[in-house]
């Protein structure tokens, strides 16, 4: 089997169990309480993702001192609570890692 051919396959076994997920499960088999702490779930995956990311170098060591990874992320961090922009969020941590980077 060819590379390609893998790749397919493995995401076609990731879409289609995925969309069962989506498509058979009907809203109304949920309750007002299993959904609103349904919706909390983003939220507490987020930090779980992205936080290792920051702390954590190539190495798998955490860095904290000299890391440019933490001031990006709390420049995000500010600019996100006050823009309430997904978009804005990203592009000036983005920035502000890459003005950390190169010109500081």
């Amino acid at each position: 089997m060819s590379n390609w051919a893998l790749i397919i396959y493995c995401g076609l076994i990731t879409y289609f169990t995925r969309f069962t997920m989506i498509a058979l499960i009907k809203k109304e088999m949920f309750n007002e309480r299993i959904r609103e702490i349904l919706s909390f779930v983003p939220s507490a995956i987020f930090p779980a993702i992205i936080f290792p990311a920051i702390f954590i170098d190539n190495e798998g060591i955490m860095q904290i001192e000299d890391n440019p990874k933490i001031l990006a992320a709390i420049i995000a961090m500010v600019i996100g609570i006050f823009s309430r922009s997904i978009i804005a969020t990203i592009f000036s941590g983005l920035a502000s890692y890459w003005i950390l980077i190169f010109v500081v």
